[in-house]
């Protein structure tokens, strides 16, 4: 008898904790959603990951259109309506972020207030999980710079176009317009060498979407937003970065979300999942192949070497 009253209060507390769950923190919220933020004739990126704590409180991540992802400390969700607003990254003069949606049918799509006051309107999809079932078969190496010019190459933006090639390297002297390739990848491993001045700052965007961090890191800890991270993300196990005017390299293996780093010889990031597109991503269409690429909106930088091995 006294089992069956145990078991009986265990599936009624269950029962009571599912239900409230289920009202106060709805599942169909939880997960990852590529966002896309309407500015005047712009599309911008953005990302939101919603988690439960607890049972009464719904937390997450967001990614704006640029800077790193932020913890979002609580989402509000009840009726198919969420709210949240994160404090200003950057300045503290700023405003609040403030978001407001609607999902409905399995979409998100709202307003927000950004942190500068502006009024904008975004839409949300559920992010692909981009699981691969096998490993993959390589195909042959591709040189995407030929060291003479900028072949294959087109910057972005209405920005000038800073970038030029010397002594073999595709150098951005000062900051100005970020360059991709005019092709794009899916599965790949990459090689890229790279150079920088003191305190200088750039990054390799992969598939155009996930920066690996190219910055003057030399005796900094291994943070998400120093050289060899994936920018707000994932940390490198150690530091490797070298002098600045030095030359260094990267040996970079995206399979699906995992991601695989070493830096100038020493594997600093083995098969982790990227979680999202980071801050300065192109766009946040994760389902499709993307470019290699390169941040010059910052500090001089100098690449070379830089070849891909595409998978078949």
């Amino acid at each position: 008898m006294k089992n069956t009253i145990t078991l009986f209060l265990s599936f009624l507390i269950m029962s009571i904790m599912t239900s409230t769950a289920k009202s106060v923190g709805d599942e169909s919220l939880e997960g990852r959603w590529d966002i896309t933020v309407t500015k005047g004739d712009k599309k911008l990126p953005s990302w939101l990951e919603v988690n439960h704590s607890g049972i009464r409180t719904l937390t997450g991540s967001f990614v704006a259109d640029g800077g790193s992802a932020r913890p979002v400390s609580k989402i509000n969700f009840k009726d198919g309506k969420l709210s949240f607003r994160i404090p200003p990254q950057w300045d503290d003069s700023d405003q609040d972020l403030q978001v407001e949606g609607t999902l409905e049918n399995g979409k998100l799509s709202g307003t927000m207030i950004t942190s500068k006051g502006e009024n904008l309107t975004w839409i949300g999809v559920r992010a692909p999980k981009l699981w691969r079932e096998k490993e993959p078969v390589w195909d042959k190496p591709i040189t995407l710079f030929n060291g003479k010019d900028l072949t294959g190459w087109e910057t972005l933006g209405t920005k000038k176009n800073q970038w030029i090639v010397e002594d073999g390297a595709l150098k951005s002297p000062k900051s100005g317009a970020n360059i991709r390739t005019k092709n794009t990848y899916n599965d790949f491993k990459l090689h890229i060498e790279f150079r920088y001045p003191k305190e200088s700052n750039s990054g390799v965007y992969l598939r155009g979407r996930y920066e690996v961090q190219v910055s003057d890191s030399k005796g900094m800890p291994p943070l998400k937003d120093y050289l060899g991270a994936i920018y707000g993300f994932i940390s490198p196990l150690e530091m490797v970065a070298k002098e600045p005017g030095e030359w260094q390299s990267f040996d970079i293996t995206l399979v699906g979300r995992l991601v695989t780093l070493v830096g100038n010889g020493k594997q600093i990031i083995y098969k982790q999942e990227i979680p999202g597109i980071t801050g300065g991503a192109m766009d946040s269409n994760e389902s499709e192949p993307g470019p290699i690429m390169i941040q010059g909106d910052h500090g001089p930088v100098e690449y070379r070497n830089i070849i891909l091995t595409p998978a078949k």
